[in-house]
């Protein structure tokens, strides 16, 4: 027996965060193989999705063979390559970074499912598995389903036997290979391998895992941030819901060049500072990527009531202005190295009274050094008009202006060509190309007047607001 291990992963609620079956139903009825919704499917599927596999619904999953008899195979199949970009798109964000450890310890990924194999194929295809562990229907000599199993049912028990059968063909040993699955009825077949691994475990699944000490592992979380059990969401993501503008009727948006976004991998995104508003504008530009995003923010977010912890838990990045530690930037750095998205502004701060309409970007060099520290790609983003939002001399935005909301732009660059030998002029490129994403006028030099350099400046301001322009300078 060989000691290759391999890589067994159970679909849904592991690899995807609910249940596949709701888009496997959709398209088989827009493919004309079912006419219409079962009785009770949606809220089959939305149990599913909240608690996991139970015993009813696997009883009813086991009868599916007699369901689709009389049905084409071939008709199936053709609905199943359609369902399966839409799948893929659902494939939990840290799913990738395993699958890429995996494929680098020379592991086989094989995708363990009790889903019927002609469903799931095409999806393990456009994925890049290796093979796929599945029920199988019979199928009779004129390519329509007979009403039987060829083969075990792929559910508890009958999933382990099925993979160990499967290794031993494929001289695979299971003492030496991993199993990831949420499901208490998975437990035969994660007590079969050497590294069993429970992700988004359902209740009975927890307290096994924590009886028998099983790792968990969140394939959906953003590193550091909270995951909500059994719903297999961090607040991280959770928070990325908001990212849609019927969530702000105060504010319009006019967001372009999302598609510079990486759609996977690290990625840290810059823009300027003008308002606490504008991370629900990076957020806008950040939504259609369906990534989580985590922010660098000043402590006293974080210190804050309610929104503080709620910032914790999301994953956000404290920062104490002025004291030169770098905590901070090696959360950052390990934040990337997680495969996360992180954003910063590096003006450090909203800048003040006339310093707010300064054409000039000053920049302080967190940015660069994290950068060169990761070579993750550097995101510029232009900010215009989130100061009419939430001015900077205002504790809260205008959320009773819904009927001539303020125009928010948003416009999102290439990755920043940096040459990573100087901070400084790494950070003198990257303001370069925030600056050049903005739009005409913010070029234009402006002396403010004695109620615009009011509006920029804090409530209860009672320094000098002529000494602000040399404010935080940027040199670290």
């Amino acid at each position: 027996m060989s000691r290759r291990g391999a890589a067994f992963f159970d679909l849904d609620r592991t690899l995807l965060a609910g249940a596949s079956g709701e888009v496997f139903a959709r398209a088989m009825r827009e493919a004309g193989v079912t006419s219409r919704e079962f009785p009770g499917e949606r809220l089959l599927f939305s149990l599913f999705n909240t608690v996991g596999e139970t015993l009813p619904s696997m009883l009813l999953t086991r009868q599916g063979a007699r369901v689709a008899k009389g049905r084409r195979q071939a008709d199936v199949q053709r609905a199943a390559l359609h369902a399966a970009p839409e799948l893929a798109a659902q494939l939990q964000p840290m799913a990738g970074r395993l699958f890429d450890e995996h494929r680098r310890a020379g592991r086989p990924l094989v995708l363990a499912t009790t889903t019927p194999y002609d469903m799931v194929a095409p999806l393990a295809d456009l994925l890049g598995l290796d093979d796929v562990v599945a029920t199988r229907y019979g199928v009779a000599a004129d390519g329509t389903y007979d009403g039987s199993l060829a083969g075990p049912f792929v559910w508890s028990y009958g999933k382990r036997d099925a993979v160990a059968d499967w290794a031993r063909a494929n001289r695979v040993s299971l003492a030496d290979s991993y199993a990831y699955s949420d499901s208490f009825y998975d437990a035969p077949l994660l007590g079969a391998v050497g590294h069993p691994v429970v992700v988004n475990p359902d209740p009975r699944m927890k307290v096994l895992a924590t009886l028998r000490r099983w790792p968990e592992e969140s394939l959906s979380a953003s590193s550091g941030s909270v995951v909500i059990p059994f719903l297999n969401r961090d607040l991280a993501s959770l928070s990325m819901e908001l990212a849609n503008p019927l969530f702000y009727p105060y504010a319009r948006f006019d967001v372009a060049g999302s598609e510079h976004i990486p759609s996977s991998g690290p990625a840290i995104l810059v823009g300027n500072h003008r308002s606490y508003f504008d991370p629900a504008a990076i957020m806008m530009a950040v939504g259609p990527s369906k990534r989580s995003l985590r922010f660098l923010g000043k402590r006293e977010v974080f210190d804050a009531p309610i929104i503080g912890p709620l910032a914790k838990a999301a994953g956000g990045i404290p920062v104490d202005r002025g004291t030169g530690n770098d905590a901070p930037l090696e959360a950052a750095q390990a934040a990337i190295e997680h495969g996360d998205i992180v954003g910063l502004m590096p003006q450090g701060t909203i800048p003040r009274g006339a310093a707010f309409y300064d054409p000039v970007l000053r920049g302080r060099w967190g940015a660069a050094r994290l950068a060169a520290a990761t070579r993750a790609p550097v995101i510029p983003v232009g900010i215009w008009g989130t100061e009419h939002v939430w001015p900077r001399s205002s504790r809260l935005p205008r959320v009773f202006n819904v009927l001539t909301p303020p125009e928010i732009r948003v416009r999102v660059g290439p990755p920043v060509e940096l040459k990573y030998r100087s901070p400084d002029a790494d950070t003198k490129r990257i303001m370069a190309a925030i600056t050049a994403l903005l739009p005409a006028e913010a070029h234009l030099a402006h002396t403010p007047s004695a109620e615009e350099i009011a509006r920029a400046l804090p409530p209860g301001y009672h320094g000098d607001p002529t000494a602000e322009r040399d404010r935080r300078p940027g040199t670290d």
